[in-house]
């Protein structure tokens, strides 16, 4: 048996994360294998665990296997049966019981300059096109994205990015302008435009000339709200001059304690809301996005604090529109978060598959903090528009107690709404 199994192992090993362990895992995982004979999804369970009780500051799994040998009298395989049972039970409860974020992140040097290299490139793709994510089983507003840049520098442990390219490089469409230009739009629609879908809209500045293009696009077509969407502060280029009324800066917004533990690089939440006061006295509309939504131990006050700063410094006439969305995963996020070697809550989760077979939050949970949210804006609920990003129409009526028929309808309204402060 030991003689099969040796030449199994390797040939299963390298169908898992086992090249994402660390040496001492390694060896101890192998021990574990070759002592129990695990098969290939057994051991790919037993590696995911290792790296997620890892991620989450757990007993690891090594010594929880051997706690379990000491108090089980099971041989064999009676007793690896009843230990992934016991395994499971353990992974379930971690994830059914909300999370503290108490320790800081342990970020590699090599995650600190990772995606670092910027690079003007042809690219043959167009940059014009539908969100990535759009679906007719989710609210969608039917956005337009305008992928400038390919790649994000920021780290967010959760963010989708960070799976759609193959490499660590940023990319700058070397034809975007010729490719905005030839952008054919119908001047007696509205539009919503983002540029936040495929890196962070001005966490780059004007490099390669980017803003300047973005910003003529604005102009050329004043029936489009172009959208910058960002987790920076980096708004200096966007105060040098007037710029067009039918832009818009979003920030995605989280409380301090999920911005230093998952949203790694970017900018601290006062930045974001102190570079948002500067764009809103140059003129410029602003948007929030509390999207995703983190649920863990303190996000009910957490989340109260950080609507009540948004409440007492903005003014409504200036801010445009304000999005509440979850967490959602694809299969590739979640191997992603697992490679990436870093601490880390966001698979501590309770998950379920929504309609489109991705991983996310039950909706008991998601009505509960939708509803929270909700509820502390009360001040602004007929002077903002609010809208769920992404998830199921059931849950708009839960949250705003009302909802729409099709995408369709969402998008005409939300351009309504948002173009009469334009």
């Amino acid at each position: 048996m030991a003689l099969d199994y040796s030449k199994k192992f390797p040939v299963i090993k390298v169908q898992t994360l086992y090249s994402s362990l660390h040496t001492v895992e390694k060896k101890q995982v192998e021990e574990l294998a070759y002592s129990y004979s695990f098969t290939l999804q057994e051991l790919k369970q037993v590696v995911e665990a290792t790296i997620d009780l890892r991620m989450w500051s757990e007993e690891p799994i090594f010594n929880y296997w051997s706690n379990l040998e000491a108090e089980s009298a099971l041989k064999g395989r009676p007793f690896k049966k009843w230990a992934f049972s016991r395994l499971n039970d353990r992974i379930d409860f971690l994830k059914k019981n909300s999370f503290s974020f108490k320790e800081k992140p342990n970020l590699t040097p090599e995650f600190k300059i990772s995606k670092k290299e910027l690079r003007k490139e042809e690219q043959v793709k167009e940059v014009f096109g539908m969100c990535a994510v759009q679906s007719e089983k989710t609210s969608c507003c039917n956005l337009r994205t305008i992928d400038a840049v390919k790649n994000c520098g920021f780290g967010c442990s959760y963010c989708s990015i960070q799976t759609m390219y193959g490499d660590e490089k940023v990319i700058f469409d070397e034809n975007l302008q010729s490719k905005l230009d030839n952008i054919k739009l119908d001047k007696n629609k509205l539009y919503h435009i983002g540029t936040g879908q495929a890196s962070d809209s001005l966490m780059w500045g004007n490099q390669h000339g980017v803003l300047d293009s973005m910003l003529g696009f604005a102009e050329k077509w004043p029936n489009v709200l172009l959208e910058f969407k960002t987790k920076s502060k980096n708004i200096k280029y966007l105060l040098k001059e007037k710029r067009p009324k039918n832009i818009v800066c979003s920030w995605s917004l989280n409380p301090q304690s999920v911005i230093e533990n998952e949203e790694h690089l970017t900018a601290s939440l006062e930045d974001r809301l102190s570079a948002a006061e500067k764009c809103v006295a140059h003129g410029i509309k602003v948007g929030f996005h509390l999207h995703p939504m983190i649920f863990y131990k303190d996000w009910e006050s957490d989340y109260k604090y950080l609507i009540s700063k948004i409440v007492s410094r903005f003014n409504t006439n200036d801010v445009l529109f304000i999005s509440f969305g979850s967490l959602t995963f694809s299969k590739p996020v979640i191997k992603k978060i697992r490679q990436y070697n870093i601490k880390s809550k966001m698979l501590q989760m309770p998950m379920v598959s929504n309609p489109e077979g991705k991983q996310t939050y039950p909706h008991k949970i998601k009505e509960k903090m939708f509803k929270l949210a909700y509820d502390n804006f009360l001040p602004w609920h007929e002077k903002v528009y609010f809208f769920l990003c992404m998830e199921e129409y059931s849950l708009w009526d839960s949250t705003f107690g009302r909802k729409y028929t099709s995408n369709e309808d969402f998008e005409v309204d939300f351009m309504k709404q948002v173009f009469k402060k334009i």
